[in-house]
C-alpha cells in the first residue's frame, strides 16, 4: 500500500525563482521543435520518405506519453525537482544526439528522448512553476506555465531556420546553442524553494493518470479544444516545410522555421492578451483558431500562397494557445496541489496521442495520393472535429 504525506509548503517564491523555473519548460520545449527547419536538411543527406519524416516527428510523442504515465504521479510523491532535474539531463543527451545523427535510427533515438524530456517539464516542470507562485497566484503561475511553453515552442524552429539560413552545415552550431542553454536551465534549478514530499513507499509504476472522478470534465474539458489545436501545430510543425516545398514552391528554411515561430508566438500573444478571459470563452476562440488555421490550409493548397500558410500557422498557435491555457486553467483552480502534476500530464496525453495519430497518417497519406489531397483531407476532418469539441467544452464550462 502506497502512503504519502501532505507536503510542507514552501516560503514564497520570488519573480526570479518563478522564472528559473520557467525557463526550463522554455529551454526543452525550445528543444523540441529545434529540428523543424532541420528535416529538409536531413531528409536530403540521410533519404527518408514524407511518411518516415512523421514518423521521426511522432516517435517523439510516444516518448512524451511514456514519460507522461510516469512523470506525473513521480512528481506529486517525490517532488518536482527530483523529476524536473533528470528531465533536463536527459535533454541534454538528445541535443548531442542530434548533433552526430547520420541515420534515421540515430534521430528516432534523438527524438525519443526529447520527448521523455518535454513529457517531463509539461507535467512537473509547469506544476512546479504553479506550485512556487503559491495558492494565491495561480491564476498568474497557470499563464507563466503556458506562456514558457508556447515561447520556448517558437524559440526553438526560429534559431533552427536562421542558423540554417546563415550556414549549410546548421547542426552542430544549433544544437551547441541548446546544450548551453540547458545547463543554464539544469543550474536554475539549484535553491529554488519547492516543497519536498514524503518519500513513498514502492515506485510510481507506469499508468494512464488517474484524475479525481470530481475533476475530470476539467481535463477532458480543456483536451477537448487543446487537442484539435495541437494537432493543427503538429502539421505545421513536421509537414508544413513539406507543403512549402512540394505545394507552394518555396525551399527557404527561414520561412519553414519563422512560420512556426509566429505560430508559437500567436500562442503567447493570445495568452498574454485574454488572459483575463474565463476557461470558456478561451475554449470557444481557441476552436475558432483552430477551424480557420484548417481552412487556411486547404487555402494554401488551392493557391499556392505562402501568406496563407503564415495565416494557418497563426490561428493554429491561437487555436493550441487558448486550447491549454483554458486546459492549465481549469486544472489549477479545481484541482488540489497533490494531484496537479497527474492532471497536466492526463490533460497533455489526452491531447498528443490523438495528434500524433492524425499526423503519421497525413504522413502516409502524402506518400499515397500526394501532399495536396493529403492536407485537404487533413484540414477538412481537423475542422469539424474541432468544432464539435470546442461547442461542447464551451457549453460544459459556461457555467463557470
Amino acid at each position: 500500500m502506497t502512503t504519502q504525506t501532505t507536503p510542507v509548503q514552501p516560503r514564497a517564491a520570488t519573480a526570479w525563482q518563478i522564472s528559473r523555473a520557467a525557463w526550463a519548460v522554455t529551454a526543452v520545449f525550445a528543444l523540441s521543435n529545434s529540428p523543424t527547419p532541420l528535416y529538409v536538411h536531413w531528409q536530403g543527406r540521410i533519404g527518408f520518405s514524407s511518411g518516415t519524416l512523421t514518423v521521426i516527428f511522432a516517435v517523439y510523442i510516444v516518448g512524451l506519453v511514456a514519460a507522461l504515465l510516469v512523470a506525473g504521479r513521480a512528481a506529486d510523491l517525490y517532488g518536482r525537482r527530483a523529476v524536473v532535474v533528470p528531465g533536463i539531463l536527459v535533454a541534454l543527451a538528445s541535443a548531442v544526439l542530434f548533433m552526430v545523427a547520420g541515420s534515421v535510427a540515430v534521430l528516432l533515438i534523438a527524438r525519443f528522448l526529447v520527448g521523455i524530456a518535454v513529457g517531463v517539464v509539461v507535467s512537473a516542470g509547469m506544476a512546479a512553476v504553479v506550485d512556487l507562485g503559491g495558492e494565491h497566484r495561480r491564476h498568474l503561475t497557470s499563464m507563466i506555465a503556458s506562456i514558457a511553453m508556447v515561447f520556448g515552442a517558437g524559440l526553438g524552429p526560429l534559431l533552427g531556420g536562421v542558423v540554417y539560413q546563415l550556414t549549410q552545415s546548421p547542426v552542430i552550431p544549433v544544437f551547441s546553442i541548446y546544450v548551453v542553454l540547458l545547463l543554464f536551465a539544469l543550474g536554475g534549478y539549484v535553491g529554488l524553494p519547492l516543497a519536498r514530499s514524503t518519500p513513498a513507499a514502492g515506485f510510481p509504476w507506469p499508468r494512464i493518470p488517474n484524475v479525481p472522478e470530481l475533476h475530470r470534465r476539467h481535463v477532458s474539458s480543456g483536451a477537448a479544444v487543446f487537442a484539435p489545436g495541437l494537432t493543427a501545430t503538429s502539421f505545421v510543425l513536421s509537414l508544413g516545410p513539406s507543403l512549402l516545398i512540394l505545394v507552394v514552391g518555396n525551399t527557404s528554411p527561414l520561412l519553414a522555421g519563422g512560420a512556426a515561430c509566429v505560430m508559437f508566438l500567436a500562442a503567447t500573444g493570445s495568452q498574454l492578451a485574454l488572459t483575463r478571459l474565463p476557461a470558456h470563452r478561451l475554449f470557444a476562440l481557441g476552436t475558432a483558431g483552430t477551424v480557420l488555421a484548417m481552412a487556411a490550409v486547404a487555402l494554401t493548397v488551392a493557391t499556392k500562397a505562402p501568406w496563407l500558410f503564415v495565416a494557418a500557422a497563426v490561428f493554429a498557435g491561437i487555436g493550441q494557445g487558448l486550447g491549454q491555457l483554458g486546459g492549465l486553467r481549469l486544472i489549477a483552480h479545481h484541482v488540489d496541489t497533490d494531484r496537479r502534476a497527474e492532471a497536466n500530464a492526463a490533460l497533455n496525453i489526452s491531447a498528443y496521442v490523438p495528434a500524433a495519430i492524425l499526423t503519421v497518417a497525413t504522413g502516409f497519406a502524402v506518400g499515397q495520393w500526394g501532399m495536396p489531397p493529403a492536407a485537404i483531407t487533413l484540414a477538412g476532418m481537423l475542422g469539424a472535429l474541432a468544432l464539435a469539441l470546442g461547442f461542447a467544452s464551451y457549453r460544459r464550462n459556461s457555467g463557470e
